[in-house]
Order: structure tokens, then sequence, then C-alpha cells
């Protein structure tokens, strides 16, 4: 299964450490550090890698959670059919973080997981993946 994970720019690092870590369990994870190319066509590249992907994690941070990418992202898996119940939102660090009306509506509605410690929290990430496919 291939995942895509939305990120601000800002949070490229822990999104590196989180690919590595969904790797490692056995999925294909699409990483635009990594995966892009200088020369590529940036935006293209994100939407194949979006049409490709049939999972996105969303990591919710200060820097995404006001990303416009980043909820342009968002709404197209949670239209799109090869996303279904795929959504996994990821909230980093504390409630004090960002408010949690700054989150869209329907993305506090889904399952949602806490990550602290990368290590502790890679597994049920990739369960929950798993889970709907």
């Amino acid at each position: 299964m291939k995942v895509f994970i939305s990120h601000s720019h800002a949070d490229a690092p822990l999104a590196a450490k989180l690919s590595e870590g969904l790797e490692q369990t056995g999925l294909e994870v699409w990483d635009p550090g990594r995966d892009v190319l200088p020369g590529d066509n940036w935006a293209a590249e994100v939407a194949r890698a979006l049409e490709e992907s049939e999972a996105m994690v969303v990591l919710l941070t200060p820097h995404s959670i006001n990303s416009p990418y980043v909820r342009r992202e968002m709404e197209y898996a949670l239209g799109a059919k090869n996303y279904s119940n795929r959504l996994i939102p990821v909230i980093v660090g504390g409630p004090e973080s960002f408010p949690e009306q700054q989150i869209p509506w329907i993305v506090r509605q889904l399952p949602w997981f806490k990550l602290d410690r990368l290590g502790a929290a890679v597994q049920p990430i990739a369960d929950a993946i798993r889970s709907h496919g």
C-alpha cells in the first residue's frame, strides 16, 4: 500500500523519520524530499503521488495547520475513493501547540494519533492504515 505523508516544509525532517518508520513496517511511502528530484515539476509530482497513493498520513503541527498545500491535500484525500477511510491525522505535540478549532471539522471527527515520541507511534499508525486496506 502506498502512503502519502502530508506535511509542511518545516516538518520535513519529522516526515522523513516517519516515512522511514512506516517503510520498516512494509508500507511504501512517497517522500518528496527523496522522490522529487532537482528539475522535476514539484506540483506535477505531488499530484501524481496523490493519485497513486491509497492512504494519507497528515502531520498536524503549528506549521502545517495553516498551510494551504496541506489543507488541499487533506481535501483531496477526503474526496478521493482510493483514500476511503484512510486519512490518518497525526497531532504533533500537545494541545497547546495550536487551537483545536484550526483543525478542519471533518478531520477532527476522524480517529487521530498523537505523536510525542516517533518510535512508539509508528506501528499503530501502520496498523490503522492497513486496517482499512
